[in-house]
């Protein structure tokens, strides 16, 4: 069985495009060969810079020989039919088959394949992926049709087994197969034959190319630490810049340079984040301090000054990049020392969204929001103003044009520098946060309500106008902000009535003051709404004190909608479910929980479910939860036959049976006990009240027959079944739960 090696030689791939166009080869090559026939024991891709590889071993020499059998049409078919039919099949008339069927006679087509060489098959695979590659973006050269990320220079392909190897035959614009290659680009010269996966890897490092691109990393990475271990530094870990990297070197070579004293003084985050974007440099820092004080760059071949003109070379134009950054630093910490409202006014000619207005009027949005949020998460409210006011202005300084990845980083430096309290120069930087599912969530309460607010508003803006996620679609991540939310409230243990804080943040949205007097109005009402959700009373409130001197906007608010605060709200169970099942958290337990008063309390709601997912993932619960489906059915079923509600309460006079009798006081003793534990929110004692009833029950549901003759005894029994519903159903509404 021979092994097959493929090599597509070119200009300099981008290394952001490498892992994936390796991973894309082996598929397409592989997928083909076996849709041939062709099975294979294993295979490995590969790439450098300049090169893209494919080892496959164990493939067949040819693909089998295969005979199918095709039902075609009936004899007599329209001629149009069995035209189709022998095109499908390749044949003609006279090889075709006449046989009995059970509705008469039938044309069959026998389609035998004789096997093929691999070669063969190979030559054809291979010239249909490199004409059909999926580069994201690919060029022609010359006067050929070919495209290919940058120029194609040759191509390796062969097969070879203990007898030796064979180029496959196959040419592509003029690009013949052939058994060569070249080593480095600067450190070897003239071509290299090979005659096998083995002999091309090692004569690729005897020619300064390393060809896997993990073994490049591991290099870089060893040569790296070990430099500035042995300079008493460190390393900054950047996996991202560190893969980067390693697609655009063949053979690494590390060096470490310095960084001007000028340059010293320039936050770290700067120096970082200006290395990894314009010179693709690591950071090197000092444990003790934590400066960053030194780089670390990957050249691509050794130099007989051992890369002392290439360091040269990196940190002359280091020096230019880091003189801008030092040149925006100071600019900006001019401004921050002055006066930070000189950044926030420019935001009023920022558009945040056509639709929306301006940075400047999110940010009186989000400060009005978030004072009203202080007191829920016990956070001072004039630290909280401050905070919203200032957060944001960033946005307008220079180095944020230059980097906007350090926004919010940027605004702690500026708020500190501007004297402002620590805890209002933490939010700057936190209140994006959390961004992602593993981001750290904010716990200070100055930032934890700034953040809230700042993603609060954001939701309900686009509720407002209407512009949610569709599908895969979320322009505006809102489904991120949303998860942010669910992270910031869960975290904190915060007991948040999200819909009484989503109406007053939509009526912003939909009204627009005017002057003082009436954001005052309005701040009024709506810290009405946000306390108590009595919408409808506020307006009314509101306008009998004014006594006819109403604003026009006023009369906006009998169109409001609260329709779009219970989208909102649903949108939001929907992220909770899918963060609740990643903590394995059934769906069909979330919507039982949902199903009962206080959804929109979050915490109140995850406290619940959480407790009641463990309970059913007990035997008690389980069998609980079976009686009580069991209760409900019958009780249901007896309704809607008899057309009467069984919910006046059972009689224990009327029990005939012991365990009917018995079934009576722990009902009577569990409903008083659960009661209790939920309106203490004790939800683990509300379960274990729930789990004294599971032998009660099944006790019962064993010896009693509920529809029985005696009608009184039966409308008995259907009631406490209403009264074990009623009892159960304290803690969710259990009919959801499947099982």
């Amino acid at each position: 069985m021979p092994d097959l090696l493929i090599e597509l030689f070119s200009e300099e791939i981008p290394a952001r495009m490498q892992a994936k166009a390796a991973e894309d080869l082996k598929k397409r090559v592989t997928d083909g060969l076996v849709d041939a026939g062709l099975t294979y024991a294993h295979a490995g891709a590969y790439s450098t810079p300049r090169r893209l590889a494919l080892q496959v071993e164990g493939l067949l020499a040819e693909s089998p020989n295969t005979r199918e059998e095709r039902k075609g049409p009936k004899v007599g078919a329209p001629e149009k039919a069995i035209e189709g039919f022998l095109r499908s099949t390749g044949l003609t008339m006279d090889d075709l088959e006449i046989r009995d069927d059970k509705k008469g006679q039938v044309y069959f087509a026998v389609i035998e394949k004789t096997g093929r060489p691999a070669a063969e098959i190979v030559a054809h695979v291979l010239s249909d992926v490199i004409r059909n590659f999926p580069w994201p973006k690919s060029m022609r050269w010359g006067s050929g049709s070919l495209r290919w990320v940058r120029p194609l220079h040759s191509i390796l392909c062969i097969l070879s087994d203990e007898e030796g190897s064979q180029v496959v035959p196959m040419e592509i614009d003029g690009i013949a197969a052939g058994n060569t290659t070249e080593g480095h680009r600067f450190m070897s010269t003239g071509s290299i034959a090979v005659t096998g996966f083995d002999d091309y890897a090692a004569k690729l490092k005897r020619a300064n190319v390393i060809l896997d691109a993990e073994e490049r990393a591991e290099a870089i990475w060893h040569d790296a630490t070990n430099m500035a271990f042995a300079a008493g530094l460190e390393v900054v870990d950047d996996k991202g810049l560190l893969a980067e990297v390693a697609g655009l070197v063949e053979w690494p070579v590390v060096l470490m340079g310095e960084i001007a004293e000028d340059f010293l003084g320039l936050p770290p985050e700067v120096l970082q984040t200006s290395m990894k974007e314009h010179q693709k440099f690591f950071s090197v820092r000092d444990p003790k301090s934590g400066k960053i004080v030194r780089f670390i760059t990957v050249a691509n071949r050794e130099t007989a000054d051992n890369g002392a003109t290439i360091l040269a070379g990196n940190q002359k134009v280091l020096f230019a990049r880091l003189s801008d950054a030092k040149f925006f630093w100071e600019n900006d910490l001019r401004v921050a020392k002055s006066d930070l409202s000189r950044w926030t006014d420019k935001l009023s000619n920022v558009t945040f969204h056509n639709k929306l207005g301006s940075q400047k009027a999110r940010i009186e949005r989000i400060a009005a929001l978030a004072v009203k949020l202080a007191s829920v998460v016990g956070a001072d409210a004039d630290l909280v103003a401050k905070a919203a006011e200032v957060a944001k202005a960033d946005l307008s300084s220079e180095m944020i044009y230059e980097f906007p990845e350090l926004q919010g980083l940027m605004g702690r430096y500026y708020a500190e520098a501007a004297g402002l309290p620590r805890e209002v120069a933490a939010a700057c930087e936190e209140h994006y946060s959390p961004l992602g599912p593993s981001d750290d969530v904010p716990t200070a309460p100055v930032s934890v309500a700034v953040a809230l607010a700042d993603k609060l508003d954001t939701l309900t803006g686009f509720w407002a106008i209407d512009e949610k996620p569709t599908g895969s679609k979320d322009p505006f991540a809102l489904r991120r902000a949303a998860l942010g939310v669910i992270r910031l409230v869960l975290t904190n243990d915060l007991r948040l009535n999200l819909d009484h804080f989503f109406d007053a943040q939509l009526l912003r949205h939909e009204i627009e003051v005017t002057d003082s007097e009436e954001t005052e109005l309005l701040n009024e009402m709506l810290t009405e709404v946000a306390q108590h959700g009595v919408f409808g009373s506020a307006v009314r409130a509101i306008i009998e004190r004014l006594d006819g001197d109403a604003p026009e906007w006023i009369a906006k608010l009998k169109d409001h909608e609260p329709d779009v605060a219970e989208n909102l709200l649903s949108f939001f169970h929907d992220r909770l479910k899918v963060y609740l099942r990643d903590q394995g958290v059934r769906h069909d337990v979330i919507d039982a929980c949902l199903a009962m008063p206080g959804s929109d309390d979050l915490t109140l709601l995850v406290k619940r479910a959480t407790a009641l997912s463990d309970f059913l993932k007990t035997d008690d619960g389980e069998n609980l939860l079976q009686g009580f489906k069991r209760a409900n059915n019958i009780l249901s079923q007896a309704e809607e036959k008899d057309g009467v509600s069984y919910e006046f309460g059972a009689d224990p006079k009327f029990a005939e049976d012991a365990t009917e009798k018995a079934l009576f006081e722990a009902l009577e003793t569990a409903k008083g006990a659960i009661s209790s534990a939920i309106e203490a929110e004790d939800f683990a004692a509300a379960m274990g009240g729930m789990a004294a009833l599971r032998g009660p029950i099944d006790a019962f549901f064993e010896s009693v027959q509920v529809n029985t003759d005696n009608e009184i005894v039966r409308r008995n029994r259907l009631n406490m079944l209403h009264t074990i519903r009623e009892t159960c159903s304290q803690v969710a509404d259990l009919s959801r739960v499947e099982g």
